[in-house]
């Protein structure tokens, strides 16, 4: 019997039309033969350009690559757990459509699957950022880890789940914090956890949407809500530390796949 396990991978793209088709030929490249089986599910966010033609492009030349169009733009929390929910294989990714990272780095994520409940990715060349960016990253990494009593690089980088425990865990938000709030509860659930920093490459088209005003304020009633909940309310559920095998990666310096 083939003990490789099965993977979907989740693509929010949100007009990506210029990076949609460079980000899912890197995650077929990092795929390799590293599982039995695979999917790739794009979730075309009610994209005002051309990214949902170029989906429907891409499954014509590949039937494992589906496509959900979502009939308006309802964000990128909603749009992964879209997918996520969507998703039949043992474990469940999401890469973002913006194709800024590499198939060597998205590889050393998929050679953890199986190690551990969570895989989660963080940049490590934060010099590719804006200045002010990098701080609010950093601030907002550090106040999460206070509130929480975690000690992660990241909390919003591409992650890799078993599909079941992200298909189970509590979810209240579909804007910027979900990531967030899915780390936190299954952490602080006792959920093993790895983090891999490798470098990024700036997006080639378009310009980030996470720091729009209207998502900065649905993160901080999110982080408010998800502080009363794991640290007051529901705190016996979530008094667990986090496992003694969790780690952390350097992949910087990871060879490409023999295919790629």
């Amino acid at each position: 019997m083939d003990p490789k396990p099965t993977i979907s991978v989740v693509i929010p793209a949100y007009n990506e039309e210029g990076n949609l088709q460079g980000a899912v030929n890197e995650v077929l490249i990092a795929l390799a033969d590293r599982f039995r089986d695979y999917e790739i599910l794009i979730v075309n966010d009610g994209s005002k350009d051309n990214t949902g033609k170029v989906a429907d492009t891409l499954t014509a030349g590949n039937p494992k690559i589906k496509v959900l169009h979502n009939a308006s733009n309802i964000g990128f929390g909603a749009s992964y757990r879209r997918g996520m929910m969507a998703a039949v294989g043992d474990y469940v990714g999401f890469f973002p459509g913006d194709d800024c990272i590499p198939a060597n780095f998205m590889a050393a994520l998929f050679d953890q699957v199986g190690k551990t409940d969570i895989i989660s990715h963080y940049t490590s060349n934060l010099e590719v950022r804006l200045p002010s960016r990098r701080i609010i990253s950093r601030l907002y990494t550090a106040i999460m880890n206070t509130l929480f009593g975690l000690h992660l690089t990241y909390f919003n980088g591409p992650t890799i789940q078993r599909r079941d425990i992200i298909q189970n865990v509590k979810i209240t938000t579909d804007g910027f914090a979900f990531l967030s709030e899915i780390m936190v509860r299954l952490i602080r659930s006792g959920r093993s956890y790895v983090q891999i920093g490798t470098p990024i490459r700036e997006r080639k088209h378009g310009s980030s949407k996470a720091f729009r005003p209207k998502n900065v304020i649905s993160v901080l009633k999110t982080v408010s809500a998800l502080f009363w909940d794991v640290n007051l309310v529901n705190h016996k559920i979530y008094n667990h530390h986090p496992k003694a095998a969790s780690y952390q990666v350097s992949a910087e310096t990871v060879q490409p796949p023999a295919n790629g």
